[in-house]
């Protein structure tokens, strides 16, 4: 197949691409940097055994036209959500990557004389809102309205709405409501290994908050199930099947590199430091769970944490 993936040289895009091309499908990449796009060095479990010759990579979708075809088509871009304090400027930034690039795809699909079958586009499991220790469990069963006015579910709700778009053309869309996605060459668990490995880590606040988490080849397994499936369409939650609270996440975080967890990070330090993003993204979270993943019959090569992070760590 032919297939164009946005942010192709980011955490997820990189492994992806990888495994696409292994798989024999042909790739253009567009990408914001200017770095490699030799994927074969990307560090994950799925192997790369293909050279660069199925590869294209472009820095602009103008540089595509109306007679390109692609069957599938993966939105992963956007501007990292935790890498800054949220300032009003850096949430515009948020979000204008994010919408901008996917109004962009849709004004491609407007104008190609061959639509892509498939658009499979990214969101997050901030798409439900936040709340610091609630035990109700999200899934992706219905399409139901769940998020609430934080700014990471406007974000989400914002996002999936703008690549919805693509519906209305005939294109069946897919909205991958992503988990912390467990990788070592980037998220979440490159800023919390540091201090981990210095016997300095531990629970964030009350360590009640639900952790939704994936490890990355169940990710990339997942987009690949929305590639193949036609069945599937709308949002899926792209996290395992057993989600943990942030006290279990550390705990098991600190065992997998046999270091103690008896730091704990308060919420006002938090607060303090990070501010909005923070207080969303660390000291919240909601239980989330892929039944359409399992509804669908996708195996899940790490059901439970301590197995995903020692195969990692």
């Amino acid at each position: 197949m032919n297939i164009l993936v946005t942010g192709g040289t980011g955490f997820i895009g990189r492994p992806l691409c990888s495994f696409l091309q292994n798989a024999g499908h042909k790739l253009v990449i567009q990408t914001r940097s200017a770095q490699s796009t030799n994927i074969a060095s990307a560090k994950t479990s799925i192997k790369s055994t293909a050279d660069n010759s199925n590869i294209k990579r472009i820095y602009q979708l103008s540089q595509l036209n109306s007679n390109d075809k692609f069957d599938v088509v993966i939105n992963l871009t956007g501007e990292p959500i935790a890498d800054k304090r949220w300032s009003k400027k850096q949430k515009q930034e948020i979000l204008r990557s994010r919408i901008d690039k996917t109004e962009e795809l849709i004004q491609f699909f407007q104008q190609a004389n061959n639509k892509p079958a498939v658009f499979i586009s990214g969101s997050a499991i901030g798409y439900y809102g936040i709340a610091p220790s609630n035990n109700e469990i999200n899934d992706d069963a219905t399409d139901k309205e769940k998020g609430d006015d934080s700014f990471s579910s406007q974000l989400c709700q914002k996002w999936e709405l703008s690549a919805r778009q693509a519906e209305k053309l005939g294109i069946r869309t897919c909205l991958l409501r992503t988990g912390i996605v467990l990788g070592i060459n980037g998220g979440a668990l490159k800023k919390m290994l540091p201090p981990f490995k210095l016997g300095l880590g531990g629970k964030i606040g009350s360590g009640t908050q639900w952790m939704p988490w994936i490890h990355i080849d169940d990710m990339i397994g997942l987009i690949d199930l929305c590639i193949n499936n036609k069945d599937i369409s709308g949002a899926i939650n792209c996290t395992a099947p057993n989600p943990v609270t942030n006290l279990t996440f550390t705990k098991t975080l600190a065992a997998a590199i046999n270091r103690p967890a008896i730091f704990p990070m308060p919420a006002f330090v938090i607060k303090l430091l990070m501010g909005q993003m923070g207080e969303e993204l660390l000291l919240n979270g909601k239980k989330v769970v892929p039944k359409k993943a399992l509804d669908f019959g996708y195996q899940f090569k790490y059901q439970q944490l301590d197995i995903a992070l020692k195969d990692i760590v």
